[in-house]
Formats: structure tokens, C-alpha cells, sequence
């Protein structure tokens, strides 16, 4: 089944106590009074091998479950305001003996009211607070509801974490799902769910983090899964729901996943957790669904013989980036693109279709500005934006970028490393931008192509997106395996600069002219 419910819109009125949205939240789950009423001690159903005998939550069936915060013991609340320049508003509940998980919320709400700074010029405010929507056994979900106001006005949003008291690790919502298989396979659920809706762009909806950031069930034990207003429909639409029917979602969840299903569909009363596991003894993650490496084992590129080299393109995603994608995925290669601010607004499915493909998204400023005359809070701003906006598409932080023209200097070097982004150049320059023929970009590309090569291109000129195909065809006759930036260079330095996998081969690259930057920006206005 699918439905649209949309959330309430606005801000939470400034200074309102959590307990008191929550209390109003859950107004209507009467059951759980019952449950009060009973005294569902979990002791008094050990070892019995029926169903959990525990009462059962109420609830619409296209929401996720709803806690009443009187059945934990001692429950919390953490809260945060601020005026200046964003208005600010974060709260969200604390459960005793949760402190890891605790810790990591402050530092997601963190990370969401920066990036929502960064990413939105006309940024006036935002207001997260969050709700339980599991509490029971070793299991906790938190459901967050963010809203923002920006120049385009107001949109919410959502997104739910999971906490395993046993393992004191904090998950996404993907890791209710076994592994990125079964996202993909939900994906495809989802899409066809949803394909009765006009409202609903298909090409929205990517296995990846944060299509699928939020989560969790419904008090029948069905997958509720939510969308933020405009994440895969215009933003009129408001919250865009799909629920899997629980014969379906089954055979899709983790371990951790039916842990949490148990848990989110029942009413524990007097719930309380054990002291968490110390901190060196939380486990990380293997792999987290909807995270896609950007490199893997498949070929190792470190040495020259393995005739590795990267394509990357810059500027886009432009209006025929899909056919390139098309191309790059027929031909089971994987590329770079290094992004900048406007098109990524312009084209957010295109870049969330890029990462869930496997390809490498970089930072390529917002404004394609010189950054070697900029001052260093300009060049925060640049790379601080396109950060944020990635982040907030893919659920992805890059690693790399690339100054537009190839224009660098020591200071650009060192606000990027600040931002956790090394920089990225090139060895072979097919000077797209200047020559709009297929064949001579194919040209260039091919014939300068060497084991370590990164070559520069632009997906916003069709006679590149041409070129591509014989680019591909002659490459591989001549035995390159094309890989990302990442998997070509291997772990990069943060400040760090390269142009090439190889560095003895830099000084003949430099000497080619291939990554000399232009004298005169506007006359290489497409690097």
C-alpha cells in the first residue's frame, strides 16, 4: 500500500517542552494506558514460547510507532537553541545507560544544522526534535522530524536512528535491512508501490542512505518507510510514505532489523537498560546499506603493470549526464564527478543515481570561482556548501575536490584539508571545453592515456558525452581498467595534491602541460 499523510508544517513553537509534543503525539494510543494498567513485567512471560503475550501499540498504519515516554524510566531530554544567524531549535529524548547513543543524535543534529547552513543561502531556521518510536528489550529508535525554512519556505523532513543496547552501536535505518541487495530489492518495492502516484518522480528513489534515512514500523509490524517533503515529489506534496506489508519485509531485515520490529511492536512498561558496553568495546559496521564504497578489492591499482586510470568529469550533472550514466553503467566502468553548486540543486536525482551506481562524487566549489584569489573564508564557503549539499542528496562526504581551472595555491591546499578533501588535478587535459568535436576529444583522451592517468572531461558538452563510448571501446583494447579517483590513487591526504597514481610520472605530466593550470580563467571557463 502507499499513501500521502503530510506532518504538520512550521516550526515547533519556540521553548515547548519535548515530553509535552510527545505526550500530544501519542494522545490517541490508548492501548498503551492498558499496557500501564497491566504490568507488563517482561519476567512474568519468561520462557514462553507463544506470542509475546505484551500489549500491542496503536497506531495508523502509514506511521511508525509512537512511545509513550511515561513507560521509560527516567527519561530525558536534550535541548538546544540558538538565534544567531539560524535560528536553531533541537530536542530530542535521552534514555539512561544509552550514553553512546545519545552522543551520536548530538553529533547527527549537529551535522544537519550545519549542513542545512551551509547548503541554503537564504537559511532562516531549523527545528529538529525527536520522538521514541521503539522502546522494549535492548532496542531504541528515535524518529527525528526536521523542519526548515529557507527563501523557498517551509519543508520537513525525517529521518530515524537505531540503538542496540547490547552492542552499544548506533544504525541507520538501512541497517534494519540485511545488506545493500535487499535496499535494492526494497527500492524496486518501493517504486512500484509508489508508481500510481504522479506526484512521485521514479528516478528519486536510490538504494542509498538518505532516500532510505528513515525508517521503522508500524504497530502491525509492516515497514513503514517515509520520504521528506520534495525528496521525491514536489514539496506540496508533503510526507510520501510506502508501507511493505510485513510477509513482505520480512525476508529483508537484519537480525538487528527483526530486534527492532519486535521491539517497536509492543509497549514495555518500567523500561529501562543495563550500563552500555565501554566504548572500545562498540563495534563498527562491516558495511551500512545504502553506503557505497568508492573504491573496492576488485582490481589493486597500486602498481603501474594493473594500467589503472581515472575518467572525470566536472561542471555537471548536466542535461545529458543521464545518457552518459547510461553508458558508464552498459560498459561496467565507474568514473568521478566533481560537482558544483547549482546543477547539484538543479539535477539532486542525477547525483543521487550517480553515487548509488557506484561512481565518486567530489567537491568542485559552488560558484566555479579561482579559488587561488579568494580569501579563505570564501573558499570555506565554496567547499563548506557542496559538502553540505552532497551530504544531504547522497548521505555520502566527500573526499576530494578539484579547484576550478586548475587553480590552486598553499591556501587552498590547507582550507581543503580542513574540510577533509584532498585535491584532485590532472594529467591528461582533452581540452573539451575549447574543441566541441567527439573525435578529437576521443583523441586526446586516448592518446595521452597512460597506467595512473587521471583525464580531465565535462559532462555539460554533448560532444563529450559522445566521445565517451569510442573513449571506452579503445581504452580497454589497449587493456586500462577504468576506476574511480579513489580507487585509482588508493587513501589520499586530506591538503594533499595529485595529479597522477604514479608520482615519477608527474614531473613528465607537468612537463606536457597537462595539469598547468590557465593564466586566465575565462579562457578555460569549462575546467
Amino acid at each position: 500500500m502507499a499513501s500521502r499523510r503530510p506532518d504538520a508544517s512550521g516550526f515547533a513553537a519556540p521553548g515547548l517542552p519535548l515530553a509535552g509534543r510527545l505526550l500530544a503525539a501519542v494522545a490517541a494510543v490508548v492501548l498503551l494506558a492498558a499496557g500501564c494498567a497491566a504490568g507488563g513485567d517482561r519476567a512474568e512471560h519468561a520462557g514462553s514460547e507463544q506470542e509475546d503475550p505484551r500489549p500491542r501499540p496503536e497506531g495508523e498504519p502509514d506511521q511508525l510507532t509512537v512511545v509513550d515516554p511515561a513507560l521509560v524510566q527516567d527519561l530525558g531530554e536534550q535541548r538546544t537553541t540558538e538565534n544567531d544567524p539560524v535560528r536553531v531549535e533541537v530536542s530530542y529524548p535521552t534514555v539512561p545507560n544509552a550514553d553512546p547513543f545519545t552522543e551520536r543524535l548530538a553529533e547527527i543534529a549537529e551535522q544537519e544544522v550545519e549542513d542545512f547552513a551551509a547548503a541554503n543561502p537564504g537559511a532562516k531556521g531549523i527545528s529538529i526534535s525527536g520522538a521514541l518510536t521503539a522502546a522494549a528489550d535492548d532496542v531504541v529508535g528515535v524518529r527525528f522530524t526536521q523542519e526548515e525554512k529557507d527563501s523557498e519556505g517551509p519543508r520537513a523532513g525525517y529521518a530515524t536512528y537505531w540503538y542496540d543496547a547490547l552492542s552499544g552501536r548506533t544504525a541507520f535505518s538501512t541497517e534494519l535491512l540485511a545488506g545493500q541487495a535487499e535496499l535494492a530489492e526494497l527500492n524496486t518495492t518501493v517504486r512500484e508501490a509508489l508508481k500510481g502516484d504522479d506526484d512521485v518522480a521514479p528516478a528519486s528513489l536510490q538504494p542509498i542512505l538518505r532516500v532510505y534515512d528513515s525508517m521503522g514500523f508500524n504497530p502491525a509490524g509492516d515497514l513503514v518507510v517515509e520520504f521528506d517533503a520534495g525528496q521525491v515529489a514536489p514539496v506540496k506534496s508533503g510526507r510520501i510514505v510506502a508501507v511493505v506489508p510485513r510477509e513482505q519485509a520480512d525476508p529483508l531485515l537484519s537480525d538487528f532489523g527483526r530486534r527492532a520490529q519486535a521491539a517497536a511492536t509492543v509497549v514495555e512498561t518500567g523500561f529501562a537498560l543495563a550500563a552500555p558496553p565501554a566504548p572500545d568495546d562498540i563495534p563498527a559496521p562491516e558495511a551500512v546499506p545504502g553506503v557505497i564504497p568508492a573504491s573496492d578489492d576488485s582490481v589493486d591499482c597500486s602498481k603501474p603493470e594493473s594500467k589503472c586510470l581515472a575518467l572525470t568529469f566536472d561542471d555537471g550533472p548536466g542535461a545529458r549526464t543521464a545518457e552518459l550514466l547510461d553508458v558508464l553503467r552498459e560498459n561496467d566502468v565507474r568514473a568521478t564527478f566533481f560537482l558544483t553548486g547549482g546543477p547539484i540543486r538543479e539535477y539532486g536525482p542525477m547525483v543521487r543515481r550517480e553515487y548509488a551506481e557506484g561512481h565518486e562524487l567530489a567537491n568542485h566549489t559552488v560558484h566555479h570561482p579561482d579559488l587561488a584569489a579568494a580569501s579563505a573564508q570564501q573558499i570555506a564557503s565554496e567547499l563548506g556548501a557542496v559538502n553540505a549539499l552532497i551530504r544531504r542528496e547522497t548521505g555520502f562526504r566527500p573526499v576530494l575536490m578539484r579547484p576550478p581551472y586548475g587553480s590552486t595555491s598553499e591556501g587552498v591546499r590547507t582550507v581543503s584539508g580542513e574540510h577533509g578533501l584532498a585535491e584532485i588535478l590532472w594529467s591528461v587535459d582533452t581540452n573539451d571545453w575549447k574543441d566541441r568535436k567527439a573525435q578529437i576529444v576521443a583523441d586526446r583522451a586516448v592518446k595521452h592515456a597512460e597506467p595512473g592517468a587521471i583525464i580531465l572531461m565535462h559532462d555539460i558538452h554533448s560532444t563529450t558525452i559522445d566521445a565517451v563510448p569510442d573513449i571506452i571501446r579503445r581504452l580497454r583494447e589497449k587493456g586500462y581498467t577504468l576506476v574511480t579517483v579513489s580507487q585509482l590513487l588508493g587513501a589520499t591526504e586530506p591538503g594533499q595534491s595529485y595529479r597522477h597514481a604514479h608520482p615519477e610520472e608527474e614531473a613528465a605530466a607537468e612537463a606536457r602541460g597537462g595539469a598547468t593550470p590557465s593564466p586566465d580563467p575565462s579562457a578555460a571557463a569549462g575546467n
